[in-house]
């Protein structure tokens, strides 16, 4: 269980420093991508820096209650990014790569829940 955790938490976190990078840099094809979504430019690195944090707090040791903010956030996100590309009628080569964020998000999660509530306790 503690191996499937780090592998799915390990792509996770990787997919979603990956897709804040660009943000954070405020790249050009980031900041086409999200005004073609209807958002401005300005908040792009926002939400790269919060993915950041969101990641680096899921990742750190700790930090139980934080990390359900964190996940969160990643959802939010992710599910926010979706409806977005699906309203502008974006094709699923645009949308596809917020559903695979959440299956790697919520796989993280539910693994994450299920290593806490398992009778043995693993290091």
């Amino acid at each position: 269980m503690k191996i499937t955790y780090w592998i799915v938490t390990g792509l996770m976190a990787a997919f979603m420093t990956m897709s804040a990078i660009p943000d954070v840099l405020s790249v050009p094809a980031a900041v086409e991508i999200f005004t073609h979504l209807g958002y401005p430019a300005y908040l792009l690195p926002f939400i790269g820096i919060a993915k950041l944090l969101a990641v680096a707090t899921i990742l750190a040791p700790g930090f139980r209650k934080l990390k359900e903010w964190a996940y969160a956030g990643l959802v939010f996100d992710l599910i926010g990014a979706l409806y977005s590309h699906l309203s502008v009628g974006d094709p699923v080569s645009a949308w596809g790569f917020a559903v695979l964020g959440l299956v790697f998000v919520i796989g993280s999660y539910v693994l994450i829940q299920f290593r806490r509530q398992s009778p043995v306790k693993e290091n």
